[in-house]
């Protein structure tokens, strides 16, 4: 699509914004915390879903499944004091920015502390431990278990701020907590920053670490899967038996980088992020609104100056939840029609949250990079109540994309797109 991409290049330079693209990438996964290591477990169709053990302690909650980072360690200069501010989001979200700068050829550069490149970054909350610290606290009458950084775990941006007080940014700080699409946020905010020249460059994505009472949240909502004796077969977006979501935990994060910038340097672009769309329902805050996905969509197809016609795969939120799953594929038959592939990472790692949006959006460009793209797992027979699309199922399926879209929507009725270009320059 050499025509799309000239007329793309046209419009930036008529003054409608910088080109912003991705030059480093990093995460940690329930799948694995590396591109070779996920797509292996992707084609393997083997998900990263466990038995919780250490949850039937908790009276009343019925799911026992979640989706781990299994082997996330940190290096010796991971020192105590820098620790102690970090929960176990903020931890794997900090480490994941630091490598995708190694990634991106930016570790210890200039750009850093020049004011020049901050963070957009979010979770759905900060670290529980500190939550219940607090809790304990109100519920007993008693300050123990407190202490100078009990908050700075606790409060909603503790990511982006562990993220900027260990890698010395100074540029600017966007906290996304916004559930399921603070990740997706996080790389929207960061792509504006950039287009509008107000950064040169951005790390963006989001995190969560896994825990009983976010299970707790969906629990309550009769929204989890409960095959607890079977954690292979869930999560199984738009398929007939599903029974709910599982959750899981992670971060990833993406350096976003002007494109004059980053040729400058010599950097390796990996993709080009053309196009984001994001609005609210203003309706219901836990209950879809098909009418409101589709609109996020086409915003985001209007601010990459595309047709519908120009996206070759969608990336789904796909959190296996019935009113989910129906509206999410209503609005993408509503805006591509029924010959539109798509699937959903989160049947490997079920709904990691504030980290589903920057680990989707990670594994898509890779995919799209290899023009190779995942099924979605356990997957056999669709939901008849789910409008008709290409739903990649069984085998991988080999795809030549000039164009990928990911798509996250979250509780309060936020709607995100994203879509990035295959880089080709």
């Amino acid at each position: 699509m050499k025509a799309n991409s000239r007329t793309h290049r046209a419009n930036r330079e008529d003054g409608l914004g910088r080109r912003v693209v991705v030059t480093g990438m990093a995460g940690f996964s329930p799948i694995g915390n590396d591109w070779p290591s996920i797509r292996a477990r992707l084609e393997s169709q083997q998900n990263g879903i466990r038995h919780m053990a250490d949850w039937d302690v908790y009276d009343g909650l019925n799911t026992r499944l979640g989706g781990p980072v299994e082997d996330f360690t940190l290096p010796a200069h991971y020192h105590r004091r820098a620790l102690r501010s970090m929960g176990r989001g903020a931890r794997m979200a900090t480490r994941a920015s630091e490598l995708a700068l190694i990634d991106a050829g930016l570790k210890d550069h200039p750009l850093i502390t020049s004011g020049h490149m901050g963070v957009a970054y979010g979770a759905s909350a900060g670290e529980p431990d500190a939550v219940a610290d607090f809790g304990n606290m109100l519920i007993n009458k008693s300050t123990d278990g407190l202490n100078a950084n009990s908050y700075i775990r606790m409060m909603s941006h503790t990511a982006p701020v562990n993220i900027g007080v260990f890698l010395g940014l100074r540029g600017r700080i966007h906290t996304t907590s916004s559930a399921c699409t603070s990740g997706s946020q996080g790389i929207g905010y960061a792509y504006e920053a950039i287009r509008f020249a107000r950064q040169k460059a951005m790390i963006a994505g989001g995190c969560e670490e896994l825990s009983a009472s976010e299970a707790a949240v969906f629990d309550t909502l009769f929204a989890t899967s409960t095959q607890n004796d079977t954690p292979e077969a869930s999560p199984r977006p738009f398929d007939a038996e599903r029974d709910g979501l599982v959750i899981g935990e992670g971060a990833g994060s993406l350096i976003l980088e002007d494109l004059e910038h980053a040729q400058a340097r010599g950097a390796t672009v990996y993709a080009e992020l053309v196009g984001f769309g994001t609005n609210t329902d203003g309706r219901h805050v836990t209950q879809p609104d098909a009418a409101m996905m589709e609109q996020a969509i086409r915003l985001a197809l209007d601010d990459a100056g595309l047709t519908p016609e120009q996206i070759g795969y969608v990336s789904a939120h796909g959190t296996a939840t019935s009113r989910g799953d129906v509206a999410e594929s209503q609005a993408t038959h509503a805006v591509f029609g029924k010959d539109m592939p798509i699937s959903a990472f989160k049947s490997f790692t079920g709904h990691t949250l504030g980290a589903c949006g920057a680990l989707e959006a990670w594994t898509a460009i890779e995919m799209m990079r290899e023009g190779w793209f995942h099924a979605t797992a356990n997957l056999k027979n669709v939901d008849p109540a789910c409008a008709e699309l290409d739903y990649i199922r069984g085998d991988a399926r080999r795809l030549d994309c000039d164009y990928i879209m990911s798509n996250n929507f979250a509780f309060g009725g936020i709607n995100t797109s994203l879509i990035f270009r295959r880089w080709t320059d």
